[in-house]
């Protein structure tokens, strides 16, 4: 986001996890194993929601340095499927933008539609450092946690840089936790909240983002500026398979996790 008067720093939220301790850590031969098995389990998940239908709500308050409110941004999109079956993004809702004190920019949409809803797959894989943290508790999910971020930064790409939380039968990320980052163009007074982002389970299978939320201060050169932007990801549906993908066991009723909750709206 880009100031269009200064900046913002990121006020960072609880995550709200109890340490696993009665489980045990992995043995360091087996992490990297771990990492590459819940890749090739991201791999299928991404796959797979190619060919779901949803809807995608996000909205962005801006308060200045007093905490007096300010503009707001506002979107609701259907993730939809043309008769020729090409999967398209449909806007159903947008007021007026009325932000003032930042303005949208090219990156804060990608990072909406790709960072925000974070995936690391195998393909992208190679594209990250990944280091084992240790084992906590997600809601009621024992997980793997680990920090990620860009080995480089390649012109024109945006990544995310923090923590997953990956849990521990499915091996699935259930939890992000961290910022989107990419190279600016010299000069460009940009500044990117934390944000934090929670999965459930669709479909007795798939982990899915459902819900993301930032509560951040913005430091610009000259201002601050406090947002508070939520993203919800609703009402997801399976249109159709271009391939039969082999997803371990089906949970079934009595097996099934309870889905992470996610935080209370700002």
């Amino acid at each position: 986001m880009r100031s269009r008067i200064l900046a913002f720093t990121v006020l960072v939220a609880s995550c709200g996890l109890l340490p696993a301790a009665k489980l045990p850590d992995p043995p360091a031969d087996e992490i990297d194993k771990i990492i590459e098995r819940f890749a090739a389990k991201e791999a299928e998940f991404a796959q797979a929601r190619e060919n779901y239908t949803y809807k995608q709500t996000a909205k962005i308050l801006e308060y200045d340095d007093a905490g007096n409110p300010g503009g707001k941004f506002e979107i609701a999109e259907d993730i939809v499927f043309t008769n020729e079956g090409k999967r398209t993004e449909r806007v159903t809702w947008a007021p007026a933008n009325t932000l003032r004190m930042i303005q949208m920019s090219p990156e804060d949409e990608q990072d909406l539609r790709n960072v925000m809803p974070f995936v690391l797959t195998s393909k992208d894989r190679d594209k990250y450092l990944v280091r084992y943290l240790g084992r906590q508790m997600a809601d009621e999910i024992p997980c793997y946690v680990f920090a990620v971020k860009p080995k480089r930064l390649e012109s024109g790409q945006r990544y995310f840089s923090g923590e997953i939380w990956v849990d521990d039968h499915d091996l699935m990320i259930v939890k992000t936790y961290g910022r989107a980052t990419g190279l600016l163009k010299k000069g460009t007074d940009q500044q990117f909240p934390k944000f934090e982002t929670y999965r459930e389970q669709i479909d007795g299978k798939y982990w899915f983002p459902t819900y993301t939320a930032a509560n951040s201060y913005l430091h610009f050169k000259d201002n601050t500026v406090k947002i508070r932007e939520t993203v919800k990801y609703q009402d997801y549906k399976q249109f159709k398979s271009s391939s039969t993908i082999v997803y371990g066991d089906t949970v079934n009723d009595k097996n099934e996790k309870k889905p992470a909750e996610p935080p209370k709206k700002p």
